[in-house]
This record gives structure tokens, sequence and C-alpha cells, in this order.
């Protein structure tokens, strides 16, 4: 199928330019918010009847939130997938309109400003991860669809009914590759954790959501880097198969796994 005709920007206000893709990340981010907040609110469902923060401070945590997936997010680009580049070219590495956001990145930067906010005000730290993890599937679907718009990472070429002929991309049907992990790690995963905090009451085992989290998103990007097409300036690491997405993809795996035993073997209130 061809690909849709969808303008990359949303709207222009005279010199300035509003891209989907910063929508998307700004509408993943307080919607994440917006359904933190109303698991707060829900003290029944974490351990103890205490979750990690109130509606409230989460709302003033947005802030950090911002901070550290941009900062994050653009950092473990620049280290994970073009270094020399930027190292050749270290003015470029703020230049954040030219696009090169790396989500493990952007997890990780997440992941320590949490860390530091929960550990300086001595809440459950591992409740917080969990937390996070709750809502981090919006953003991970609003950002895949933004990077379907923008007709970037696409996949290799297929003969199966739904291939997209993308812009650049030759005149061959390819795998719509971002819709896939869109799906996965955005609309599967969140159901999964929704299941496993609402009906088995996961949140009162710290830990426990979050290494959910890991596993999911672990196994959806790794299967989804077969059908993917590596960054072309990296290309395949090894055996014509092997990316640099699923290499970065097996630490949160084994970490998932490593936080669903610890918490699997702690006795809770």
């Amino acid at each position: 199928m061809p690909f849709p005709e969808i303008d990359p920007i949303a709207f222009a206000i005279g010199p300035i330019v509003i891209r989907w893709y910063a929508l998307a990340y700004l509408a993943g981010i307080f919607l994440g918010v917006g359904y933190g907040m109303l698991l707060l609110k829900r003290k029944s469902l974490w351990v103890k009847g205490t979750p990690p923060m109130t509606p409230d401070e989460l709302f003033d945590f947005t802030f950090w939130i911002v901070i550290g997936i941009i900062i994050g997010g653009r950092l473990g680009y620049v280290f994970f997938y073009d270094p020399l580049n930027f190292l050749a070219n270290p003015a470029s590495i703020i230049a954040l309109w030219d696009g090169g956001m790396s989500f493990h990145g952007g997890m990780l930067g997440l992941m320590v400003a949490m860390i530091v906010y929960l550990w300086r005000k001595g809440a459950n730290i591992l409740s917080g991860l969990d937390l996070l993890a709750c809502c981090a599937t919006i953003g991970l679907f609003l950002g895949r669809v933004a990077n379907f718009i923008n007709a970037e990472l696409y996949g290799s070429v297929t003969t199966m009914p739904w291939g997209v002929i993308f812009p650049g991309g030759g005149d061959l049907p390819r795998h719509p590759s971002q819709l896939y992990e869109g799906l996965l790690e955005g609309v599967v995963l969140f159901l999964v954790i929704r299941f496993f905090t609402h009906n088995l009451l996961a949140l009162r085992k710290p830990g426990l959501v979050a290494g959910i989290f890991g596993i999911g998103y672990a196994a959806s990007r790794i299967f989804v880097e077969f059908f993917r097409l590596p960054d072309s300036h990296i290309g395949y690491l090894a055996f014509d198969w092997l990316t640099m997405g699923m290499v970065l993809s097996l630490p949160i795996l084994v970490g998932g796994i490593g936080l669903v035993a610890w918490s699997q073997s702690r006795r809770h209130a």
C-alpha cells in the first residue's frame, strides 16, 4: 500500500515549526503522568497502601521527567549509535532539531531522575520504577506512531499485504516496523501490565511491574529488530541479523528477569 500523505509538520506559526514527533513526546509524557496520578490515588494497589509519591508530587516531577528523557535520550543516541560523528562535531550534540534520540538512553535518564528523587524523599525506589513502567507504554506507542509519520525506522522488503512503500525506501513495500513496535511495546504491553496491576495486585510486590515491563519491552524490541532495518551508518553488527537495538535490549531483559525474581522472593505485607 502507498504511504499515507501525512505531513510530519503538524502546524507552523511563522518561523516556528511544530512537528508531530515533538507533540508525540509531549502527549506521551502528560498522558503518562495523568495515568500515573490515577494509579497513585488508588492506595489499595500499593504495598502497605503506601504509593511512592502523591499525585501532586508526580505532577511536580513532570519537569524532571522531561529533562531526564531529553538528556538521556540524546546522550544515549550520541554514545550508542553515532559516537565518532559527534566526537568530530561536538556542537551537533545539542542539535535536537536534526533528530536522533535513543529510547534506551531516555529510559535510563528517566530512571536516574526517579531514583534520585525518591532516594532524597526516602520513598520506595522499586515502587517508583513500577510506576514508570505502568506509564511508559503510552509514550512508546505515540513515539512509534510519530516514527511512522516521519517515514523513518521502517523495515525490510516484504510481500505481506500490509507492506508500505515508504518515501526514501525505494519502490518496494516494506514492513511498517514502527507500527509493529507501537502495537507490541505500547498497546499489548500496556494491557499486560494493566492486568497485573489491577487483577493480580502486582504493585504490592515492588519491582515486579518494572521487571514485567523490562521483559516485555526487550522481547518485543528484539523480535521487531528482525524486521526493522538497522541505522544505515551502523548496519548489522554480526551474522547479518544482530543489531544495536538487540544488544541494548539484552541488559533490559536480564534486568527485568532479575527484578521479577527479586520481587517474588520477598515477603510483602
